[in-house]
């Protein structure tokens, strides 16, 4: 059984396909198109299609779309429409943003609606020429059967159908999906349970992108630079954002109106100098947030009596909430899925329309509002989230011939690269398959060494990012305990960079670059037996250096998505001060071109 998933209502549009349980691929659209996020998160943009990522990801099985069983889509539009009879018109004023709202939350929300509602005849009809030849052949109608799958459910299965748990306890938090904001569910026995949900206008997610813009950074893209900038300030605002936040006994809360402007001064201008005031309001912003979240998860784990937690949704990306959650004591172990934001709606979508469907064929995809969801057993977990296109050395070989490249081909290629990077060499590592979701995890990343401390600012200016953003260490799973703590957490590893750690500080001084301000850093470590290149090549390190750790940054410069295909690495490459680039078994030095 074939199932496509797709998430392309809000942003972060992406496609995922599961075949008999078991994920086949898996990537954002926005690293085909090189549009970061794919688009906007407005109501007019909801019509477009990630038709790249699902090309790829049906190539990947080698099939057309008319071979797929069913599709699953990652928001239902009826429960976005509720109880507002509309019948089988909408109307618009011309100038929407000129009129109030009227029945509904946003004045163009009627033609947000249409456009999910006709989702299945967009897939049928509105295929690029180019990727036209996959899409032919269906109708709106078929032949797969096609499934809404409310956006939080999307979230929840995303988590405990791709986590390493047969049973656990599941938190999923987000700006807002059809109207629920928080949901909380149980996963146990082969079945799935909601245990509750916490709908608008009250979202911590919402609430964090309101104070994102008011810093002058982009909502619903930029809430990683606050967390960041949070290391930097005093929570001397805390007091007033928590007189805001009310939580109840129940998994409840809600968020009383706030008026930024009143309480916290103007808003900043993008690109304007970072004043304390900014950097004291990041700082309370995250501890209410740390705070509110560790409130609720206690309220869950008494709920539900798991003793692991599994979490998806946009506001599960921030790694500093997501340690004090490890560090808490509530769980044993907490596992975050890596696409976290609202690509993994795609892959949770297309998990959850395959239990139900290989459990029966004639299984609803929505499940009752109480009670338990039978779901057929699993046949994957996710152990990686390698799942993107890949490219052989004949394929890099034959981009570089083309292009009229000088490049070498390694024999050894991390003994090689280890070199370089020893020498202080930044360089870009293109290698297998592309990760699915916004961490570089050793696929397509930006090497360099951490041993000097004025790498970090080197870096920062070849990615043009704001100097107060930290860089990230990874290291072999192996030594996670001789440079970080704490290394028991989650059985001893963090594959995702989803956690943060303290630096040892009798090892901070050898690291200084991968050290954030309060000595922490967003750790990822490297199991030899699932990615046997990128741990050779730290080992290789190490063995030069005494150091088995590097800085590993995402391949990409700001407002760009991670590369993708060989070209645009070379573009990436030859755009940046980067000195070398490593493709495969292909290597490239400027100086070689020079």
């Amino acid at each position: 059984m074939i199932t496509l998933g797709i998430n392309a209502a809000f942003h972060d549009s992406a496609a995922a396909l599961v075949v008999d349980g078991k994920v086949l691929a898996a990537a954002e659209e926005e690293r085909f198109t090189r549009i970061k996020h794919a688009k906007r998160p407005l109501p007019f943009t909801a019509w477009e299609l990630p038709f790249h990522a699902m090309d790829f990801c049906l190539a990947q099985a080698g099939i057309t779309l008319a071979e797929v069983d069913h599709v699953a889509y990652s928001y239902d539009p009826a429960q976005f429409i509720r109880d507002r009879h509309i019948g089988e018109l909408i109307t618009l004023p011309l100038s929407p943003s000129a009129h109030p709202p009227g029945g509904w939350d946003n004045v163009w929300d009627p033609l947000f609606a249409s456009y999910i509602v006709n989702a299945p005849r967009q897939l049928a009809s509105a295929a690029p020429h180019h990727l036209e030849a996959r899409f032919r052949s269906v109708r709106h109608d078929g032949p797969y059967r096609f499934h809404f799958v409310s956006h939080h459910l999307s979230h929840q299965a995303s988590a405990f159908l791709a986590a390493p748990f047969d049973r656990c306890a599941v938190m999923t938090l987000d700006g807002r999906g059809e109207d629920a904001t928080t949901t909380y569910g149980v996963y146990r026995e082969g079945g799935y349970t909601p245990l509750g949900e916490v709908c608008m206008p009250h979202s911590l997610g919402l609430l964090y992108e309101r104070i994102t813009t008011h810093l002058g950074f982009l909502h619903s893209s930029d809430e990683y630079k606050v967390m960041a900038l949070a290391a930097l300030g005093q929570p001397r605002f805390a007091d007033v954002l928590q007189a805001h936040v009310h939580v109840g006994d129940d998994g409840q809360y809600t968020i009383e109106p706030l008026d930024l402007v009143t309480h916290f001064g103007p808003p900043r201008e993008r690109g304007a100098a970072l004043e304390s005031r900014h950097l004291d309001l990041a700082a309370s912003l995250q501890q209410v947030l740390e705070e509110t979240v560790r409130q609720l998860a206690a309220w869950l784990q008494r709920k539900s009596g798991e003793s692991n937690l599994a979490m998806a949704g946009g506001v599960a990306l921030n790694c500093v909430m997501n340690a004090r959650l490890r560090d808490s004591g509530l769980f044993d172990a907490v596992w975050v899925q890596p696409a976290a934001g609202d690509a993994g709606t795609a892959l949770g979508a297309a998990l959850w329309v395959d239990a139900r469907q290989r459990l029966s064929s004639e299984a609803d995809a929505t499940p009752a509002p109480t009670g338990v969801t039978p779901l057929a057993p699993r046949a994957w977990r996710m152990q990686d989230a390698l799942l993107g296109p890949e490219f052989d050395d004949e394929a890099i070989g034959a981009v570089l011939k083309w292009a009229k490249l000088p490049a070498r081909k390694l024999d050894n290629v991390e003994e090689a690269t280890a070199g370089l990077l020893a020498q202080g060499k930044v360089i870009g590592w293109f290698q297998g398959r592309m990760e699915f979701g916004p961490r570089a995890l050793g696929a397509r990343s930006i090497l360099a060494s951490p041993i000097d401390a004025a790498m970090q600012t080197r870096l920062n200016e070849l990615k043009d990012r704001e100097d107060f953003r930290p860089v990230a260490p990874v290291v072999p799973q192996e030594h996670l305990a001789d440079w970080f703590s704490p290394a028991e957490a989650n059985q001893g590893e963090s594959p995702f960079m989803l956690f943060i750690y303290d630096v040892h500080p009798e090892q901070a001084s050898r690291i200084p670059a991968a050290c954030h301000t309060d000595r922490t850093a967003r750790v990822q470590t490297v199991d030899a037996s699932r990615q046997p290149r990128f741990h050779r090549l730290l080992t290789a390190f190490g063995a030069l250096t005494g150091v088995p750790v590097l800085i590993n940054t995402s391949f990409n410069v700001r407002g760009e998505p991670v590369v993708c295909s060989p070209q645009d690495a070379l573009h990436a490459f030859f755009s940046t001060p980067l000195d070398a680039l490593v493709m495969g078994s292909w290597l490239i030095e400027k100086g070689e071109r020079a």
